[in-house]
């Protein structure tokens, strides 16, 4: 990267609200911070994921999404029936001019007091279509790589608003989630490729068994 900072970021928390239609209670809803929050080891406080079995948990403690996505989702649903503005996918942080073509697996930044730490790309869930009134929202999201991503939490600390997020660490170089990425995304990826991302240190240990079994499949199956 030929910087290693970025910001102000933008920090964002929410409760669980029911979700239209059918009512089932997410926490994509966020409200924008405008004092310092705590940063703990399972996320921030006053935030709450709906289904922890998908959200939440060390490995998906904090979820960023890059604000200029929203600009190409804006093209991609342009009949959406909310505004598409950073905080409206549920993320606790948002920041301009960092994407998943520039992190890596495992990359680590300062936030604040606190230090983050990338495990993987956030899988987009039906949630997002209902939340945005889109059939198709999470396929397109999928499709088009808008993912955004998650963070385990190596140091908690207090992160105030408009903190910039610095990159600290970098284990896995060239490894960039939007190379994940294009493996989940590939019907048949290269094995190889399968297993150098497995190894990458920092990948959520769910995701590093599901490349390895898959890259496993594929060996047995041709």
């Amino acid at each position: 990267m030929s910087d290693s900072i970025w910001g102000p970021v933008t920090v964002f928390t929410g409760d669980l609200r029911p979700l239209p239609p059918e009512g089932q209670m997410t926490g994509m809803y966020k409200t924008r911070c405008d004092s310092p929050v705590f940063c703990g080891p399972e996320g921030l406080e006053g935030d709450r994921q709906g289904d922890r079995r998908v959200h939440g948990g060390p490995d998906k403690a904090v979820h960023l999404y890059p604000a200029t996505h929203y600009v190409r989702l804006t093209e991609l649903m342009p009949s959406a029936q909310v505004p598409l503005v950073p905080g409206v996918l549920g993320e606790n942080l948002s920041v301009a001019g960092l994407d998943q073509a520039e992190v890596c697996i495992g990359d680590v930044f300062a936030l604040g007091d606190a230090r983050l730490q990338v495990t993987q790309p956030r899988r987009p869930c039906w949630k997002i279509s209902h939340r945005l009134g889109v059939d198709q929202a999470s396929r397109l999201v999928a499709e088009h790589g808008l993912t955004g991503w998650y963070f385990r939490v190596l140091q908690t600390g207090q992160i105030a608003p408009d903190a910039n997020l610095t990159l600290q660490e970098r284990p896995a170089p060239g490894m960039t989630l939007a190379r994940l990425w294009a493996v989940e995304q590939a019907h048949r990826p290269a094995v190889e490729e399968m297993r150098r991302l497995a190894a990458a240190e920092g990948l959520a240990a769910q995701w590093a068994q599901r490349l390895s079994n898959r890259a496993d499949w594929l060996e047995r199956n041709g």
